[in-house]
């Protein structure tokens, strides 16, 4: 970690201010960050959006794209969503959805990508809509995107983990049809798991970038095999039917799975490529991580959504052109859709060899929600967004990896699992605020940009050119659609009661609303969006140097240090949108 030079440090020292590097900064840009060491690249570009190095950069573009690859976990996404691609409108809401889904998601991927590359920290959408936001606004946007986006994250692992577990148990079913799986035993499985995924996610940044390397590796693997083994393994045949259903019955038989029109069914079918689809922000929170990050983190943003999306549509191909009787597999008693689908078109082993290696997959697609999730918090505690952040931020010196803000979120983590004992309705109401939550995170700083900027947006290596701004508004304008057809219940009139409601609007309003009057009665007093903890100085001013907000030594503890009044003028104008 670079130390604070004292005050009097030489500007001659040091060759670049903020506006030489391809950066938009809540620094202006005629200040010039000082630190008393040669930074590299990475660390020079870090340090002109106002923070000093704290992590070693062991990620690489493969091993960045690896992680989220393992956030996005295809084959237990689909697995764990195919209740609502499958469920509200057949086999035409999984090809068709997922293919129309898909060109608004990597829109959204694309937009994400170039604010990645013009602002690589682990604040990220948080940091974004900071700088971006028209004067007086930056703190709002920042505490709008920053709170969605880690309701968003802090509810991936749990969703994942209790997926997880759900299949496990299933599994356990399948080979002993007497055996029940209990609320108690989903729980506590699901709780060790999380501890599990704790762990692995407090080591050393190179053990965690080999773990996920290895776990995204064999994500891939299972994928094809699983993409091959169900057209080839299917006992369609052995059961009196043709090897594949007719593409007029998969394209064209929409399944009355609700109470609305085919065309709103099929928007509603979305909700399983949105989750699904909705890890590929990892980059962009690993962007402190990773080498090269300008560069390669935009890029594995974009190759997780395009490469996942691809695969993904595939092996809806897959299911829709196989799957026999689509009730059976939505209300079977084994409690898992993907289990009664496999049981239904294979041979029991061939089942359960597919459904170990979807548990396999889904372990590490967990653990990698972990990750990305604890980054998140991290940044947020470095801005004191939380009670007690002095202890959720702080970086342990032997690992040098955000350990508290891990096992922060595991405590959250467990608490949320509690829902199981609400019944399905309420541990359901995780997956659908991890979906709205992330959208809405993900598209606040892209609205901000495509059409409040102006010029104060300065595009980093990697951008979109002249199609920034079309892209950006498709990717909006999807976002806009989506938000209300993803709080649609699938019944409507008399049929709708407490169990069949679509609560997430509750579920991520209430929450919302809640941190929307935190900010309104008192964090519009003290929040002020992301603090710099890099001395400045201004160019041209080289004896007097404004301290960073210091948020702990390599140990992550407190320090006296804070901005004077100069910083607050220069430092702090950034984010209320006065530069």
């Amino acid at each position: 970690m670079a130390d604070l030079k004292p005050r009097g440090y030489s500007i001659s020292q040091r060759k670049k201010s903020v506006a030489d590097e391809p950066v938009t900064s809540v620094l202006s840009r005629d200040q010039v960050p000082v630190y008393d060491r040669e930074l590299t690249a990475d660390e020079e570009t870090l340090a002109a959006l106002g923070y000093k190095p704290e992590f070693k950069r062991e990620f690489s573009l493969w091993t960045t794209f690896c992680v989220s690859f393992a956030v996005l976990g295809l084959l237990p996404s689909f697995a764990s969503t195919l209740y609502y691609g499958m469920g509200y409108a057949g086999t035409p809401g999984m090809v068709w959805g997922w293919l129309i889904a898909m060109v608004g998601i990597q829109c959204v991927a694309m937009s994400m990508a170039e604010l990645c590359s013009s602002m690589p920290t682990s604040g990220g959408l948080y940091y974004a809509a900071a700088v971006l936001a028209p004067p007086g606004w930056g703190p709002l946007a920042a505490w709008v995107t920053g709170w969605s986006n880690w309701l968003g994250q802090v509810t991936g692992a749990p969703s994942v983990d209790y997926a997880l577990s759900a299949m496990i148990l299933a599994a356990a079913s399948i080979n002993d049809p007497t055996y029940i799986p209990q609320e108690y035993q989903t729980f506590l499985l699901t709780t060790i798991i999380m501890l599990i995924h704790g762990c692995i996610s407090s080591m050393p940044t190179k053990w965690i970038a080999n773990f996920n390397s290895v776990g995204s590796t064999f994500n891939i693997i299972a994928l094809f095999i699983v993409i091959v083994m169900i057209p080839a393994g299917t006992n369609r045949v052995e059961q009196g039917l043709p090897k594949f259903t007719s593409s007029p019955e998969v394209w064209g038989d929409i399944y009355d799975g609700t109470d609305f029109p085919p065309g709103v069914a099929i928007l509603m079918t979305f909700v399983a490529v949105i989750w699904t689809m909705s890890g590929y922000d990892a980059p962009f929170h690993l962007s402190e991580e990773c080498s090269n990050a300008n560069i390669a983190s935009p890029r594995a943003i974009v190759l997780t959504s395009g490469v996942g999306g691809l695969f993904g549509w595939f092996l809806q191909l897959v299911v829709a052109y196989t799957v026999i009787d689509i009730p059976s597999v939505i209300d079977s008693d084994l409690g898992q859709p993907w289990a009664s689908y496999l049981i239904q078109v294979m041979p029991q082993k061939t089942a359960l060899a597919i459904l170990a290696l979807t548990i396999m997959c889904a372990f590490s697609m967990g653990q990698g929600c972990m990750v990305a999730a604890s980054r998140v918090t991290y940044a947020y505690a470095r801005d004191d967004c939380f009670p007690f952040s002095y202890i959720i931020k702080r970086v342990n010196k032997h690992t040098q990896t955000p350990v508290n803000a891990v096992w922060f979120n595991t405590c959250i983590g467990i608490i949320l699992t509690l829902l199981i004992f609400g019944g399905p309705v309420a541990i359901g109401a995780i997956f659908s605020i991890a979906a709205v939550a992330a959208f809405v995170a993900f598209t606040t700083p892209i609205f901000i940009r495509v059409f409040l900027v102006g010029d104060r947006f300065r595009p980093g290596p990697w951008n979109l050119g002249r199609f920034s701004m079309p892209i950006g508004c498709v990717a909006c304008g999807f976002v806009f659609l989506m938000v209300p057809i993803l709080c649609l219940p699938s019944v409507t009139g008399n049929n709708l009661t407490a169990q069949l409601m679509n609560w997430t609007c509750l579920v991520y309003g209430g929450p919302m609303a809640a941190i929307l009057i935190w900010y309104a009665v008192s964090a519009r007093h003290w929040f002020k969006g992301p603090k710099v903890n890099i001395e400045h100085q201004m160019i041209g001013r080289e004896g007097n140097v404004i301290d960073g907000k210091e948020h702990g030594e390599e140990s992550g503890g407190s320090s006296s240090n804070s901005f004077s009044k100069e910083a607050e003028e220069e430092g702090q104008k950034r984010v209320d949108g006065l530069a």
